[in-house]
């Protein structure tokens, strides 16, 4: 039997305490929250407003995990000092709507192959645009889900001003956590997300 003295106990109680601690979080963030604090919120998928043709989500809410949440109000709050505010198309996507998506456009540049996943199945990841104080959108060049070159980071054939509302888009995004998916200006993944399990959590419509 092993017989520790007081200061050898309370240096273990610390690491205990530490070790339930990093724990706790991992275990927090691994729910998931919904967020609208402050948003703008059309979340297309509960429309028919989008290249599947109907409601695939059932009621218009955003969830997130708790780390992609806290980063997106952030970088919302920095807008608004700016005169904007973000207004979100979607956020996290049940595996089985990637699975519809994926019937339609078998393309991974646009949609990702349900099999491996995308950072939407996993609660950390954003579609999203602009819009001014009047609630009016910034012109990005493209609509949201425009499966094209034209939709892409490095498209170079567009108005200086469409060009500067996407930098500034990413890079309010990216100064708050957010990595920009170069093939559709729309879409932001949280950095690191990709280590978080996939989902296919449903949400109840009041």
């Amino acid at each position: 039997m092993l017989i520790f003295g007081p200061m050898i106990r309370v240096l273990l109680l610390a690491a205990f305490s530490c070790t339930a601690n990093i724990f706790a979080q991992i275990v927090q963030d691994t729910a998931f929250v919904e967020v609208s604090r402050g948003l703008v919120l059309d979340m297309k998928y509960a429309t028919d407003d989008n290249f599947l043709g109907k409601n695939v989500y059932g009621c218009a809410k955003c969830l997130l995990r708790n780390a992609a949440a806290e980063a997106l109000l952030n970088a919302n709050e920095t807008f608004v000092e700016k005169g904007y505010r973000i207004k979100v198309f979607d956020c996290y996507r049940p595996i089985d709507v990637q699975q519809k998506m994926w019937a339609l456009v078998p393309n991974p540049v646009y949609v990702a192959d349900p099999k491996k996943g995308s950072i939407h199945n996993r609660g950390a990841a954003v579609d999203i645009t602009l819009v001014d104080a009047s609630g009016k959108e910034l012109d990005m060049g493209t609509g949201f889900d425009h499966f094209g070159p034209k939709s892409a980071h490095g498209y170079k054939k567009l108005p200086s001003r469409i060009r500067k509302n996407r930098k500034l888009l990413r890079r309010i995004m990216e100064a708050h956590g957010f990595k920009a998916f170069e093939s559709e200006w729309w879409h932001y993944n949280l950095a690191g997300a990709s280590a978080l399990p996939l989902a296919n959590k449903s949400w109840d419509c009041d």
